[in-house]
C-alpha cells in the first residue's frame, strides 16, 4: 500500500513538474510576439536547466539502484528539452549585452554538469557514494531553481507590480516542490526531500508577494488602459476636425472653378459682341462704298439725281 501511494505521489509530482517546466510558454509567447525580452530574467531557466540535468543523471541506473527513481528521469529529461528551448529563445531576442550575460551564465552551468557526470561515473565505484555526490550538488541546484524567481522580487517591491514575476511559475513551483518533498520522504531519500523543504516555503512567499502587489498593479493597469483609450479618442477627434477643415477647402475649390467658368463665359460674350460690332462696321463701310459708287455713276449718267436719295436715306 505504501509503495502504491509513493508511486501515485511520484506521478503527481511528475505532472506538477511538467506544468512548472512548461509554465514559461506563456511568457515566451509574449516575448516572441513583442520580439523583446523586456525586463524578464533568464536566471530561473538556467537554474532549472542545471537542476534537470543533475536529477536526470541522479535517476539513471548509473547513480541510483536500477530504475528506483524512474519518475525522476522522465520528467527531468523533458525539462532539459524545454529549458534549452526557452534559453535559446531568450538568447535570440536579447540585446548584445543580454546575450553576453546569458552566455556567461549558461557555459558554467554546462561545464559544472559535465564535470559532475564524469566524476561520478569514473571517480566513484558504488551507488552509495555516487548518490551522495550527485545528490548533494543536485540539492544545491534544486534550491537555486526554486529560489530563482525571487530575483524579480526586488523589482516587484520597487515598482509595486507583478508584471515581470510570472504567476504560473510561482504556483507550479510551489506544487512541484510540495509533491516531490512528499515523494522523497516516502522514499526515505533525503536528497529528494531536502531541497523541496526549502522550495515549498519559497513558493509560498512568491505567491504571497503576487497576492499583495497584484491589486496595486491592477489599478495601475486600469489607469494605463484609460490613458490609452483617451489618447485614441483624442486622435479620432483630431482626425474628424481635419476632415471638417478639408471640406471648406473643397467648397472653395468648387467656387473658384465656377468663377473661372463665369469669367470665361463673359470673355466669350465680349469677344462675340466685338466680332458683331466689327461685322456691322464692315457692312456699313461696304454699303457706303456701294452708295458712293452709285452716286458717281448717276452723276456721270444724268447729272447725279439717283444716288443722292439712296445716300440720304442711308444717312
Amino acid at each position: 500500500m505504501e509503495e502504491k501511494f509513493r508511486i501515485a505521489v511520484g506521478i503527481s509530482g511528475n505532472a506538477a513538474s511538467m506544468l512548472l517546466y512548461a509554465a514559461p510558454i506563456f511568457t515566451f509567447s509574449k516575448v516572441i510576439r513583442k520580439k523583446s525580452i523586456e525586463e524578464y530574467s533568464c536566471v530561473p531557466y538556467i537554474m532549472a536547466l542545471l537542476n534537470c540535468v543533475l536529477y536526470t543523471w541522479y535517476g539513471l541506473p548509473v547513480v541510483s539502484c536500477k530504475w528506483e527513481n524512474f519518475p525522476v528521469v522522465t520528467i527531468n529529461g523533458l525539462g532539459i528539452l524545454l529549458e534549452l528551448s526557452f534559453i535559446l529563445i531568450y538568447f535570440y531576442y536579447a540585446s548584445t549585452e543580454g546575450k553576453k550575460k546569458v552566455a556567461m551564465m549558461t557555459l558554467p552551468v554546462l561545464l559544472l554538469s559535465s564535470s559532475v557526470v564524469l566524476l561520478s561515473a569514473f571517480a566513484f565505484h558504488d551507488y552509495h557514494h555516487r548518490k551522495a555526490f550527485v545528490g548533494s550538488i543536485g540539492l544545491v541546484a534544486s534550491v537555486a531553481m526554486y529560489g530563482s524567481p525571487l530575483v524579480a522580487v526586488k523589482k516587484v517591491i520597487q515598482t509595486k507590480s507583478v508584471e515581470f514575476m510570472p504567476f504560473y511559475l510561482s504556483l507550479f513551483s510551489f506544487l512541484a516542490s510540495s509533491l516531490w518533498m512528499a515523494y522523497g520522504l516516502l522514499s526515505h531519500d533525503l536528497f529528494l526531500a531536502s531541497p523541496n523543504l526549502v522550495g515549498s516555503p519559497l513558493g509560498i512567499l512568491q505567491l504571497l508577494l503576487y497576492c499583495i502587489y497584484r491589486k496595486r498593479g491592477g489599478v495601475k493597469q486600469s489607469q494605463k488602459w484609460d490613458l490609452e483609450t483617451h489618447s485614441e479618442k483624442s486622435e479620432q477627434h483630431l482626425e474628424v476636425k481635419e476632415g471638417a477643415i478639408d471640406k471648406p477647402i473643397q467648397y472653395l475649390k468648387v467656387d473658384e472653378e465656377k468663377d473661372d467658368e463665369k469669367a470665361n463665359q463673359q470673355q466669350l460674350q465680349v469677344v462675340v459682341t466685338d466680332a458683331t460690332k466689327v461685322e456691322w462696321s464692315v457692312m456699313r463701310y461696304l454699303l457706303l462704298a456701294v452708295g458712293i459708287s452709285s452716286r458717281v455713276a448717276g452723276n456721270d449718267h444724268d447729272g447725279g439725281g439717283g444716288g443722292g436719295g439712296f445716300n440720304s436715306t442711308f444717312n
